[in-house]
């Protein structure tokens, strides 16, 4: 059967099988004690094959529901793993992990992902074009978002009369951030893909009840694999000795978001570098537009820990620092390997200065 023809290919097969393999190796581990940390890095490779799943299984929606409502759906979706695991460690009490997750999030994404697709693109390719009205749209909603979530820290630092309501303030602002996204959803649904994507987007090769499906269990096995994942978080962070905030600023943070990993940078390598950047981009807006606010709300609703957005200081610097270079870097309308390679090195500096908590 030709390669066009078939159902399943070669990386379906390996996403697939690894899922199914790991989702084993976690649960034996999990309710065998195998050790902490044999649970977590089999656990935590698990989600990230998860959310690779989630990926794929919308990707093979096609555009069956629209161009733009697919890249809606692919981050939200894509999103899904890191929702779980937040909140089954607010269910935990580790709200310092899930604050440093979330801005992890967006540093991977920002930093360590668009580095890694602006370096492999530009090494293979030369200076890559990445002006699109849809990519500085996006930048430009990233910094308002991120300045949003940083409000109540401010706040809190220079003791202004909001300091002492931080809970209120936390939750008025999730609120509207909520909004502001349900407000620019419309132009995202509507929106078509670059030229580059448009011509070299392929047709689904799963049928639409194989794909929803596919997208259904994935979905629920992320959900019982980020409980297991949870579960051994704490106790391999001790025998490790690492920090809750390293553990959430890049372990957590990038097993959550393999999906952007994976197909940013194959989208740069393949030339495609608008489409690459709006795919990554996407991610860290709808953490600072939706997941960040829904768990401000959810914490409360479900009697967890209540998640509040008051980050530490090197926190908000440090997500503040990445938006506002990214915002430099896209001004200009260009990417090459040099920027990716200084985007990398600013994401190990940064990464480096949470080792220690």
């Amino acid at each position: 059967m030709s390669a066009q023809h078939r159902v399943f290919i070669r990386s379906d097969a390996i996403i697939l099988g690894g899922s199914a393999l790991l989702i084993i190796a976690a649960g034996i581990t999990r309710f065998a004690h195998a050790g902490a940390v044999l649970a977590f890095l089999c656990s935590g490779l698990a989600v990230a094959l998860l959310a690779a799943l989630v990926g794929r299984s919308v990707e093979q929606l096609g555009d069956r529901f629209g161009a733009g409502a697919t890249g809606v759906l692919q981050s939200a979706l894509g999103n899904l793993p890191e929702l779980f695991i937040a909140l089954f460690a607010l269910k935990a009490g580790l709200v310092m992990v899930v604050q440093a997750a979330l801005i992890g999030s967006i540093l991977a994404n920002l930093l360590l992902v668009l580095g890694l697709a602006f370096t492999v693109g530009g090494l293979r390719h030369g200076t890559q074009r990445i002006d699109s009205q849809r990519a500085r749209a996006t930048t430009v909603l990233m910094l308002l978002a991120v300045a949003s979530m940083v409000v109540p820290s401010l706040a809190s630092y220079i003791h202004t009369p909001a300091a002492p309501h931080e809970d209120t303030l936390s939750l008025v602002v999730a609120v509207i951030l909520l909004a502001l996204f349900a407000a620019t959803l419309p132009a995202s649904l509507k929106a078509k893909p670059s030229g580059d994507a448009a011509e070299q987007h392929d047709p689904p090769r799963w049928p639409l009840p194989l794909a929803l499906a596919m997208l259904v269990t994935s979905a629920v096995a992320a959900a019982f694999v980020s409980e297991w994942f949870v579960h051994a978080l704490e106790p391999a962070m001790h025998t490790l000795k690492i920090s809750e905030v390293f553990a959430g600023l890049v372990i957590v943070a990038i097993a959550g978001n393999a999906v952007e990993n994976v197909v940013g940078i194959q989208l740069a390598a393949k030339n495609r570098s608008e489409y690459a950047f709006s795919v990554v981009i996407n991610s860290p807006l709808q953490i600072a537009l939706v997941l960040a606010p829904a768990l401000v709300i959810l914490s409360r609703l479900f009697g967890y820990t209540p998640l509040t957005l008051v980050f530490t200081p090197m926190l908000v610097v440090s997500v503040a620092i990445a938006v506002l270079v990214i915002a430099f870097i896209t001004f200009d309308g260009e990417s090459d390997w040099g920027e990716g390679v200084s985007l990398l090195a600013l994401y190990a500096i940064l990464a480096t200065a949470f080792w220690w908590g």
